[in-house]
């Protein structure tokens, strides 16, 4: 067997997993599913995939003072997070009809009002954390003219219905790289709202601080902010206790500089509101590969 014949039986193995877990789930009452999905990502698929390894082990590295039984409970409630967004995006119309209910707060939001009469394109900056298509949703139910730029999955299958299921929620969307340039660009141009998500390693990125830490990061967020006069605008879905509502937090946009001074502040800002909701934050990515070399040393 050819290492791109085992590549493509594993990644047909993991969407059939993915699409029967997902089906099954999405045939239970909305107000169950949600904490199901959760349970089942948090209990079963995070110890086997290696999921609850490496939550640990980024917690070792930037906070390796938290007490032992937070980080047992990060652990858990981490993937909970997770479970409960992947079904969240799938469950189209439901979700996207409690997500018009939510308020917008925050020093933003008049900002957002400004822009949108004026035609004045923004970039909404977001992240893995709580869940980042609640946003979105909540702004398109408000009229708002928001876009999305998306990472095409290796996995063709997995990729194909992941974008299907965000389309539900919203479009127009824009796959990164040449293949959604030119209909980014005119969006943007015409007035539009994009949302990034800009809290991966990127090999192609900067090595900024991101709590006390080295880590590679896109600087294309606010090279586009600063290239199109458009607000640099950092936002974000805040899980509430309930585990199915969320507060939706729009912040005062970012003051123009240099790219590198621009996107440091979008680290700054979550990592602020992480350190306040440590549970609410993707710990499963490899944010800091190499090591994370401490910014003190």
């Amino acid at each position: 067997m050819t290492q791109e014949t085992h590549k493509s039986r594993r990644h047909w193995l993991q969407n059939l997993m993915f699409r029967t877990i997902i089906g099954g789930l999405l045939w239970l009452p909305y107000r169950w599913r949600v904490p199901l999905a959760g349970w089942v990502v948090s209990r079963v698929v995070a110890p086997l995939a290696g999921y609850s390894r490496r939550i640990r082990d980024n917690l070792a590295l930037i906070l390796p003072d938290l007490p032992r039984d937070e980080v047992r409970r990060i652990i858990r409630a981490v993937p909970d997070n997770v479970g409960r967004t992947l079904i969240e995006i799938y469950s189209g119309p439901d979700f996207v009809e409690r997500a018009a209910r939510l308020p917008l707060q925050g020093e933003g939001v008049a900002a957002l009002e400004a822009a949108k009469a004026a035609k004045r394109p923004v970039i909404l900056v977001t992240a893995h954390f709580g869940n980042y298509d609640a946003t979105r949703a909540a702004l398109i139910a408000r009229g708002y003219p928001v876009g999305a730029l998306y990472m095409e999955m290796s996995n063709r299958a997995f990729n194909d219905h992941y974008v299907q299921a965000i389309s539900r929620i919203g479009t127009p969307l824009f796959p990164r790289g040449r293949k959604g340039l030119a209909d980014m660009v005119r969006f943007l141009r015409g007035g539009g709202m994009l949302g990034m998500l800009v809290d991966q390693h990127m090999k192609s990125g900067e090595l900024l601080g991101f709590f006390g830490h080295e880590a590679l990061t896109a600087l294309s967020a606010a090279e586009l902010a600063l290239k199109y006069d458009a607000l640099l605008v950092p936002t974000y879905a805040v899980r509430q206790p309930d585990g199915l509502s969320f507060e939706v937090i729009v912040e005062a946009p970012v003051p123009p500089g240099s790219a590198t001074e621009m996107t440091q502040a979008l680290n700054d800002s979550l990592e602020a509101l992480v350190r306040r909701h440590l549970d609410q934050w993707f710990w499963i990515h490899r944010r800091w590969k190499g090591g994370g070399k401490r910014i003190t040393d």
